[in-house]
C-alpha cells in the first residue's frame, strides 16, 4: 500500500485559490477514479473535482467556506499496488457548472419568501429538542486543535462520533457533534456559513456600494395603456407562446432610450480608468433563484422582436433558476433591468452590478385615482426605481433618461418605433 496526495489544481485564469463548497467523500470512503469528490468555487466559476485514482480516503483539507490555495494538499488517498502505478501521471478532468458573478440587488422590506431560500450549509448549534447523544467508551481521538475548539464550544467530545480514521474527531464533525445548546445553555440558534454563490454576492454588493457612489432616481409611470396593450397582445398570442408580462415591453423601450442616451449603456474599466461604451445593448435580467440573485444577459436585446425578446427572457430565466445556465448566459450585461414582480412595493434602491454604471428597477403597478387630463380617475400606476454611477452619470443626464422611458411606457406605439436620429 502507498499514499498519493493530491494537490489543488491550478483552474486557470489567474485563480490562485479555490473555495470549498462542498465534500463529495470523507476519510474512510473507498472511492473510484472519475468519481466526483468535491465542489470548488472560484470568482469566475464553480467547479466539480472528480478523483485522479481509485482507492480510500486518508484524509481531507478544508470544510466547506475554507479557501485553499493552488497546489497546497486537498485529498490524500491510500492506493492499491495497480492505483499506485497509475498514480503519479493521474490527469483530472475539471467538470465547470454554471455559476453567475452576483448582479443587480434591490432593496425592499426583508422577507423570507422575497428574498428566497439560499442552498447554503448549515450547522444547527442547538437542535429544539436534543436528543442524548451516546458517551463513548475508551480514548477520544482528537487533534490538540479540535480539542481547544470542542472546549471553547462547550461539545463533550465523549459524546461525538468521529468520521476520521479509526473514529477519529475531525473538525467538521464538531459542528454536527453534542448540541451547544445542551451544554452551554445558549438560546435555540442555526449558523448559516456564508460560502459559495451567497459569499460571492456578499462581496459584490459590498464592493459596490463602497466604490460607486449611487444616485438613485424613482419616477412614477401611468402604465395604464401599456397595461391595455399587454391585455389585448395576450388575448391574441399563439397558443404555444407564453403569457407577456411587462418586463419584455420595458427592455424594448429601454432599447430606444439607449439610442438617445449611449452613457449609460457603459461599463467601465477600472484597472485602466476608461468607460467602455457599446452599441449592442446587452441586457442582464436580474432573477431569483434558490442559489442567490443571478443575472442572464439577452444579448443584442435591440436587435429582437417582442415575442422573440419575451421568450429569451423566459429562457434564460429558467435555465437560472434550474441551474442549468452557461458561464456565457451570465456574463456580458451593458445594463440591467430588475423586477421585483408582485413584490415589488412603492420603491427600492437597486444597486448598481459593477463593472455597469445604471441600473432600472420596475415596482409594483397598482391602480389608484390621480388627476388624468383635468379629472380625477382611476389609472394603473407603477413606479421605476433607478440607480446611476454619478461619476459617470451626470444627474441630470440620468433623469432625462428615466423621463425618456417613461414617456416610450405611457405612449406603448413609440416602443415599436426606433429613435429618429437627427442629422
Amino acid at each position: 500500500m502507498s499514499q498519493f496526495t493530491f494537490k489543488m489544481p491550478d483552474l486557470g485564469e489567474g485563480t490562485v485559490d479555490a473555495e470549498i463548497i462542498a465534500w463529495h467523500t470523507k476519510p474512510g470512503d473507498v472511492v473510484a477514479e472519475d468519481q466526483l469528490i468535491v465542489e470548488v468555487m472560484t470568482d469566475k466559476a464553480a467547479v466539480e473535482v472528480p478523483a485522479p485514482v481509485s482507492g480510500r480516503v486518508v484524509s481531507v483539507t478544508g470544510a466547506p467556506g475554507d479557501k485553499i490555495a493552488v497546489g497546497s494538499p486537498l485529498i490524500v488517498f491510500e492506493l492499491s499496488e495497480a492505483g499506485a502505478a497509475a498514480a503519479p501521471g493521474a490527469a483530472v478532468p475539471l467538470q465547470p457548472v454554471p455559476a453567475a458573478p452576483p448582479i443587480a440587488a434591490t432593496a425592499p422590506p426583508a422577507s423570507p419568501k422575497a428574498a428566497g431560500t439560499p442552498a447554503l450549509t448549515v450547522a444547527s448549534i442547538a437542535p429544539a429538542a436534543p436528543a442524548a447523544a451516546p458517551m463513548r467508551q475508551g480514548r477520544v481521538m482528537a487533534s490538540p486543535a479540535n480539542r481547544r475548539r470542542a472546549s471553547e464550544a462547550g461539545i463533550d467530545l465523549a459524546t461525538v462520533v468521529g468520521s476520521g480514521p479509526g473514529g477519529r474527531i475531525l473538525r467538521a464533525d464538531l459542528k454536527t457533534g453534542a448540541p451547544h445548546a445542551a451544554v452551554a445553555g445558549a438560546a435555540d440558534t442555526t449558523e448559516i456559513k456564508v460560502i459559495g454563490l451567497r459569499r460571492l454576492i456578499a462581496e459584490r454588493m459590498s464592493e459596490a456600494k463602497r466604490t460607486i457612489p449611487h444616485f438613485a432616481y424613482v419616477e412614477e409611470v401611468d402604465v395604464t395603456e401599456l397595461e391595455s396593450l399587454r391585455t389585448h397582445l395576450n388575448h391574441s398570442r399563439p397558443k404555444d407562446v407564453g403569457s407577456l408580462s411587462y418586463l419584455p415591453l420595458v427592455v424594448m423601450a429601454l432599447t430606444r432610450v439607449l439610442e438617445t442616451f449611449p452613457q449609460c449603456n457603459v461599463l467601465y474599466d477600472a484597472e485602466r480608468g476608461v468607460l467602455v461604451r457599446h452599441r449592442a445593448m446587452h441586457v442582464g435580467i436580474a432573477t431569483q433563484t434558490p442559489d442567490g440573485l443571478k443575472v442572464p444577459v439577452v444579448r443584442n436585446a435591440q436587435a429582437l422582436g417582442l415575442w422573440e425578446l419575451a421568450a429569451e427572457i423566459r429562457r434564460l430565466a429558467e435555465r437560472a433558476r434550474s441551474n442549468k445556465a452557461t458561464r456565457e448566459e451570465l456574463v456580458g450585461s451593458t445594463i440591467t433591468v430588475t423586477s421585483l414582480g408582485k413584490l415589488g412595493g412603492i420603491a427600492s434602491t437597486p444597486i448598481i452590478n459593477a463593472p455597469e454604471v445604471a441600473i432600472i428597477g420596475l415596482n409594483k403597478a397598482v391602480e389608484r385615482p390621480v388627476v388624468h387630463q383635468g379629472a380625477v380617475v382611476v389609472r394603473r400606476i407603477m413606479n421605476l426605481s433607478s440607480s446611476f454611477d454619478h461619476r459617470f452619470v451626470d444627474g441630470y443626464d440620468a433623469a432625462a433618461m428615466i423621463q425618456a422611458l417613461k414617456e416610450r411606457i405611457e405612449h406603448p406605439a413609440t416602443i415599436f418605433i426606433p429613435t429618429v436620429k437627427s442629422s
